[in-house]
């Protein structure tokens, strides 16, 4: 039996490649859209693609599922748990919907449906038995169910679908599920998980890329409270100190369900000259995504231009400033190369940013902006509209700058109407370091705001002399 998990780094996502060495048979579960990754490993093991799947609707990242079945002709399988609300949609007709129990023979191997709601309720994982060596499952594909140490969370339908206390139900669907399916299975069942640490979709995600079924029993946070029974306080725990989802995990979901657009090999890229690129910003017509770290993006960058940094956390980062369903203009890219900026395209694609048409490689004979800076030690005397901290919810209790409030950066474009018009004064933003920050103090410019960053950020400023931290609960 082939094996093969692919990790976004990006995304913290994981998916995998399941193949019958004895018929070159393989199934792809949870991949992302730009599927070139699955079709190689394939062809070096001799192997075709038959069948793709999922484990559930995904917020966090657009599913491959329909891309992968365009390209190789697999067949799609789906859940069909969770009730009517839960049901995909038209762009997956051709999929075989499925069951609890539902098996699907790819070679000798078999891999089982098993329906594990709490994260989400049509929520599937996969036993997965190798049938050239045993009669039992030997591997579970968990999803966003139980990750390495942790669990999926279970209040994602709350934050961003705009269900109302849907994560105490989908709290004790977790238990449920825990008690009832995962732990019914032996010790040596290996855990292949969706997500590592990074993930929104959980708080406290483990970097190991996998577990097994006896380690999670013993020594997860959770063990304690399923071998007392303790339904209250698995909850309690549970939900507490959840990270803050992203907006546009609420377009994921819908996109997910319907079935995102088959958009098939991208085109080449076009190396834009620098007078294309002036008239573009002169007359809006294009989108300049400056690539770089924000300590170079300070000397001096395109007027209106987007810091994206690339391409470790493009499309994290892009998916927080950039909507595709409204945003149509093209995306022209600072980058070394081609082969550079195709590389960033790819991460912005896995989050539905397909409108990458280009790069430049150079800012020569481009007129420059310097982003405005607030040194930590004239702060308190400057001028200001807002004092924004763009960190999670856990990091601002944690302590913040007094007097700020806070919107995490991953939503702050979506709740424009929580700030002070864009002619009321500047707006002075700061994160841990500054990374955060410029993403979205560049989307903010460009929207029209005044937005002066706090050079080095909160770090910076706790390093002052005399500088004392707030602590407390977010205000939003």
């Amino acid at each position: 039996m082939l094996l093969d998990r692919i990790y976004d780094e990006d995304l913290a996502q994981a998916s995998y490649i399941i193949g019958c060495q004895a018929t070159g048979d393989a199934i792809v579960v949870d991949p992302r859209r730009d599927t070139d990754v699955y079709l190689e490993i394939a062809e070096k093991n001799g192997m075709r693609i038959v069948a793709v799947t999922e484990t559930h609707i995904h917020a966090d990242f657009l599913s491959g599922t329909r891309e992968l079945a365009a390209r190789t002709r697999a067949q799609m399988y789906v859940s069909d748990e969770g009730g009517p609300d839960w049901l995909y949609g038209s762009g997956f007709d051709a999929a075989v919907r499925m069951k609890h129990g539902h098996r699907i023979a790819i070679g000798n191997i078999a891999v089982e449906a098993v329906h594990t709601p709490g994260h989400t309720p049509e929520h599937l994982s996969f036993l997965v038995t190798d049938g050239a060596q045993s009669t039992q499952p030997g591997f579970i594909l968990t999803g966003d169910f139980v990750f390495v140490g942790d669990l999926g969370r279970p209040d994602l339908l709350d934050e961003v679908v705009g269900s109302v206390d849907t994560r105490f139900a989908s709290a004790k669907d977790l238990f449920a599920s825990l008690r009832d399916r995962f732990l019914t299975l032996p010790d040596y069942v290996q855990v292949l998980p969706a997500h590592g640490s990074g993930s929104a979709c959980g708080k406290a995600l483990g970097a190991v890329p996998s577990s097994t079924v006896g380690y999670e029993r013993h020594f997860s946070w959770w063990s304690r409270h399923l071998q007392d029974g303790d339904e209250e306080g698995f909850i309690e725990e549970l939900l507490d100190g959840q990270p803050d989802a992203h907006a546009y995990f609420a377009r994921m979901k819908r996109q997910n369900q319907v079935g995102p657009a088959v958009a098939g090999p991208p085109a080449a890229l076009v190396e834009y000259t620098a007078d294309e690129v002036r008239s573009g910003v002169e007359h809006d017509t294009l989108i300049v995504v400056d690539t770089r770290h924000h300590s170079q993006v300070h000397a001096g960058t395109v007027p209106s231009s987007l810091n994206i940094p690339g391409p470790g956390k493009a499309a994290s980062y892009g998916a927080w400033v950039i909507d595709p369903e409204v945003e149509e203009r093209p995306l022209v890219l600072l980058a070394a190369s081609r082969a550079a900026a195709e590389d960033i395209r790819d991460h912005l694609i896995r989050v539905g940013i397909d409108t990458v048409s280009g790069y430049i490689s150079s800012l020569d004979d481009l007129d420059l902006v310097e982003p405005k800076l607030v040194h930590p030690e004239e702060l308190s005397a400057y001028e200001r509209a807002l004092l924004l901290d763009v960190r999670n919810s856990t990091e601002y209790s944690a302590g913040h700058l007094p007097g700020a409030e806070r919107l995490s950066a991953g939503r702050i474009m979506w709740n424009l109407d929580e700030l002070p018009a864009p002619n009321a004064g500047t707006i002075v933003t700061y994160c841990r370091s500054g990374v955060r920050n410029s993403v979205t103090a560049s989307a903010l410019r460009r929207a029209g705001y005044d937005v002066a960053e706090l050079d080095g950020s909160y770090i910076a400023w706790a390093n002052v002399p005399g500088s004392s931290p707030a602590t407390g609960m977010a205000a939003r």
